[in-house]
């Protein structure tokens, strides 16, 4: 739980408000799809033990719609070609407030929830005997665990415009909602917008960026807002003063997006989800909030003078780093050990424990590696091709650096390294965001490389992103970061591919074979297995499918073979042949990556058998969109970056094939799809 957020540990009473332009789509029609999702919210909240309270919009709306097709269905084609008279909007409310709220009845009913309608003016507010009735009757409903639904009762409103604001009380529902927080001693407000938040600039600029939590003193001044909603009476400026209210009478408010389908869970969680108005805000002794593009505008200057020196400079800099974290190797462990150990205590499975130790001899291996990075051929400025297309004219491919790039990758704390050690020696601006379980070890490794790099670079080169919340504005900076590498899953490679114009090089899953032909060498075969299986299992090249030739059953040798994966630990599950003769489980698919100590084993006729298994189970997607960029092959990371000049698609990962045949070999080799 992000530590400002931790106000929710105390919440009992909750009272979301939905705007308009949240339960209505472009044309005025009712949202339905994210009515329910809201609705769906509220029933979780409510089954948890939260008393919820929903101020609702759109009744107006919906009233005029309705209104708008009955009076065209009732209309006489010289009917229609006459100027159309303005519907009374006290007479679309009173139509919509009841189809609004059959609407919800319905819903709630289908959750097996109870609802009931409040519909309340400006001048009830100003009778005392009415607001102590209405804190009774709220109190009555939440026992019963009915939800309150409040609208303005815009049908018989006293205003003579529907922003006016005559008696002071409420002007909209965004400031009822703060009035009925006050009145009925709500512990949270959950303002729900068509946005994600509040954003310093209008969110459709390019350099607009959320705002996670508002502090008075410091963005009231910065803050542009933009169009007000052409639905409803709001707007962006309406709900930061509501809130801005809220907040200084003790009530901490939300500001998210109602468009997603489960933000007010993840408010009521902890999540760092839209903006927060706090009236302890102004004092918290937070670290501070580095900007997402001052991050990458910083990261992108270092890269440009890291690039301007000479190779020996930028070499002596990876062997700094070497002896840095030779150095710095006890402090690394004990911080590693504090991950690992919050890890275990938080029942995380083994595949990710695994991942996350530094395990003896890692660091001194990481500092190996580095150096021998450091003493490989340069990497920039390299020819790559020369050609004279004129007299005089010549053209040269040069390779060069990426520019800024920012990896997301699991909690692995060795890959914060390996990205660094590349980026350094490429001459790349670098952003990382590990796996949160890492955050101590990360932090530590980030700390110690960066004091490494010279004031004449700067240390923020190598940005560590902290929290998942500074990704959304991070991927909206396609004018300063030039790559995005998310390692992860195929999930989290899909939603920052369709959130982000920036070239994207998705590493996903890798389902990896190794087949062992009839004609194999028993004792290399068994060797090359148990070493593909057990060595790292949790490493995205570690063997996932083990398939076997048929003959090769008969040598009395793969039994052997399978009797040493079980005594190593290694779980066994068999495709429709195998798990027979094995009498092992079957699988349900065999595109599964275990990242532990099991593996699936399915035996097939011949090379063409397990070359079509391999096309049919092994490939998966890696989503890429990008146009050209440097050729670097490297020997720390298991990927290769290619130069094209069109867009592609990496698939597969990482296949092997035991043999004597030298012509099977060729065939394996040359038909199998293998680009890791």
């Amino acid at each position: 739980m992000d530590s400002s957020r931790e106000f929710v540990k105390d919440v009992k009473r909750v009272i979301v408000k939905v705007g308009t332009a949240v339960v209505t789509r472009a044309d005025g029609r009712l949202a339905v799809g994210r009515v329910g999702a809201l609705c769906e919210q509220l029933k979780e909240l409510n089954s948890q033990g939260y008393e919820v309270i929903l101020v609702a919009s759109g009744a107006v709306g919906v009233g005029i719609q309705r209104l708008r097709y009955r009076r065209l269905v009732n209309s006489s084609l010289d009917d229609l070609q006459k100027p159309q008279i303005e519907l009374d909007s006290k007479a679309c409310a009173a139509v919509g407030q009841s189809s609004l709220m059959a609407l919800y009845d319905t819903l709630f009913s289908q959750l097996d929830v109870t609802a009931s309608q409040l519909l309340v003016a400006n001048s009830d507010f100003r009778n005392p005997h009415f607001r102590m009735q209405l804190s009774e009757t709220v109190g009555s409903l939440l026992d019963l665990r009915v939800i309150p639904i409040f609208n303005e009762n815009d049908a018989i409103s006293t205003r003579g415009h529907p922003n006016e604001d005559s008696s002071g009380i409420f002007c909209d529902n965004d400031s009822l909602a703060t009035l009925l927080a006050l009145e009925l001693k709500a512990d949270l407000l959950v303002l729900l917008s068509d946005v994600e938040g509040l954003y310093n600039a209008p969110p459709n600029k390019p350099h607009a960026e959320l705002i996670h939590t508002y502090v008075k003193e410091k963005h009231e001044g910065e803050i542009t807002f933009g169009d007000k909603s052409k639905v409803g009476r709001g707007g962006m400026t309406a709900k930061v003063k509501a809130a801005d209210q809220a907040a200084d009478a003790g009530i901490p408010t939300v500001i998210t997006s109602g468009y997603a389908t489960d933000n007010i869970v993840k408010v009521l969680q902890g999540q760092r989800v839209g903006t927060l108005f706090h009236k302890d805000a102004h004092s918290w002794t937070l670290v501070k909030e580095i900007g997402a593009r001052e991050m990458a505008v910083a990261a992108r200057e270092c890269s440009r003078r890291l690039q301007a020196l000479p190779s020996k400079d930028r070499r002596k800099i990876l062997l700094d780093i070497a002896d840095a974290l030779e150095a710095n190797e006890s402090l690394i462990k004990v911080e590693n050990e504090a991950d690992v150990a919050a890890a275990q205590e938080a029942g995380y499975d083994k595949s990710l424990l695994s991942r996350l130790a530094l395990k003896p001899g890692k660091i001194s291996g990481l500092a190996k590696s580095i150096r021998i990075l450091a003493d490989m051929k340069e990497p920039i400025g390299h020819v790559l091709s020369r050609m004279e297309l004129a007299d005089g004219l010549i053209l040269e491919k040069t390779s060069c650096p990426l520019g800024v790039l920012l990896v997301v990758f699991e909690a692995r704390p060795d890959a914060l390294v390996q990205i660094a050690s590349l980026a350094i020696r490429s001459g790349d601006g670098l952003l990382l965001k590990g796996g949160k379980e890492a955050n101590r070890s990360n932090a530590i490794l980030h700390k110690v490389i960066t004091e490494a790099i010279p004031d004449t670079v700067g240390e923020k080169l190598i940005g560590l992103v902290t929290t998942r919340e500074q990704i959304p504005d991070l991927l909206k900076l396609d004018d300063v970061i030039d790559l995005v590498i998310p390692r992860g899953s195929n999930k989290l490679v899909s939603q920052i591919k369709d959130s982000t114009k920036i070239p994207v090089l998705g590493h996903a899953d890798g389902i990896c074979h190794v087949y062992i032909d009839k004609s194999a060498n028993m004792k290399m075969a068994k060797h090359i297995v148990l070493d593909a299986k057990t060595d790292y299992p949790a490493a995205c090249n570690a063997m996932e499918t083990l398939l076997v030739h048929k003959d090769f059953l008969s040598n009395g040798g793969f039994n052997k073979l399978v009797t040493e994966l079980q005594r190593k630990g290694v779980t066994l599950h068999g495709g429709p042949r195998a798990s027979a003769l094995l009498n092992i489980s079957q699988v349900n698919s065999f595109h599964h990556e275990y990242n532990s100590m099991a593996c699936t084993v399915e035996i097939v006729d011949d090379v063409h058998s397990a070359i079509d298994h391999i096309h049919r189970h092994g490939r998966h997607v890696e989503y890429s969109h990008f146009s050209s960029f440097v050729l670097y092959i490297n020997i720390l990371w298991p990927f290769v970056i290619f130069w094209f000049l069109f867009n592609f698609t990496f698939s597969s990962h990482t296949d092997c094939i035991i043999t004597e045949d030298s012509k099977i070999a060729e065939i394996f080799l040359l038909q199998v799809d293998r680009y890791g």
